[in-house]
């Protein structure tokens, strides 16, 4: 009988140093190197789409594509005032779609190939929410002063309501940083266990032979269907941040 390898689930979301002194803070890990590959491939593609061709080759229909699709739910969201805050919706939007579609493809077959998913780490999430966070706070207060507080007093309702709806939208207003950047960490996380979770069965079932080569193919196709679903959560994911961002932005312009 094949010996049998204990899988980890969690190891896939360590962070490894690959060059640098152990004792200093500064190393160069796996999380660095993939960032650095995603930053490659983005710069990559940009340029690609920035021919300017009198006709559009794919690379240009697809960087203009994007770009048009950020600024049309930018402009949507923020209204006139929404361009200038194009650079940041569409930076964020699209290195959260790189990093999460980077991280589902199929690199293990190489190797030491397994893909790094930065967007699995709430530091980098959590990171991109406060930036978000802090463009709201700085164009709210920049904008309107001691107004933009006002956010937090409903308008329309009697004194005693606005007194206990307050707190209540103070408090909502805290959070949305935590929860935007905790979405897209959970569900690049789950995913990417899942994925770790029904690959050992699949292992496990060939090892064992007989009714365990049913359990490995219909494992096989389980994640096969969780691998394709996880592309699509991660453009979904990177959707809902800048969109969110957007509105979040929206809030400050526009004191809703």
């Amino acid at each position: 009988m094949a010996a049998q390898v204990k899988i980890d689930p969690m190891s896939q979301f360590q962070i490894h140093p690959i060059a640098g002194d152990l004792g200093s803070p500064f190393l160069f890990t796996n999380s660095t190197l993939w960032m650095l590959i995603l930053v490659v491939l983005i710069t990559g593609f940009m340029v690609l789409g920035m021919k300017r061709q009198l006709v559009p080759g794919r690379w240009q229909v697809a960087a203009e594509g994007i770009v048009g699709f950020v600024d049309s739910m930018v402009s949507t969201s923020i209204g006139p005032e929404g361009r200038r805050y194009l650079p940041w919706v569409f930076t964020a939007f699209i290195f959260m779609l790189f990093a999460n579609i980077l991280g589902a493809m199929p690199f293990a077959v190489v190797p030491g190939g397994h893909p790094f998913t930065v967007t699995s780490q709430f530091t980098v999430t959590g990171a991109m929410s406060i930036i978000s966070f802090a463009i709201v706070l700085g164009v709210g207060f920049y904008k309107h002063g001691l107004h933009f507080l006002s956010l937090f007093w409903p308008k329309g309702m009697p004194f005693a309501l606005k007194l206990l709806i307050a707190p209540i939208e103070l408090l909502s207003f805290a959070v949305r940083p935590f929860s935007l950047g905790l979405r897209p960490f959970i569900a690049m996380f789950a995913g990417h266990v899942l994925l770790d979770v029904f690959g050992n069965f699949i292992v496990q079932g060939l090892n064992a032979g007989g009714t365990g080569y049913v359990v490995s193919v219909l494992c096989f196709l389980f994640v096969a269907f969780i691998n394709a679903l996880e592309l699509l959560v991660g453009a979904i994911q990177a959707y809902v941040f800048a969109l969110l961002t957007s509105l979040y932005i929206s809030d400050a312009v526009n004191l809703h």
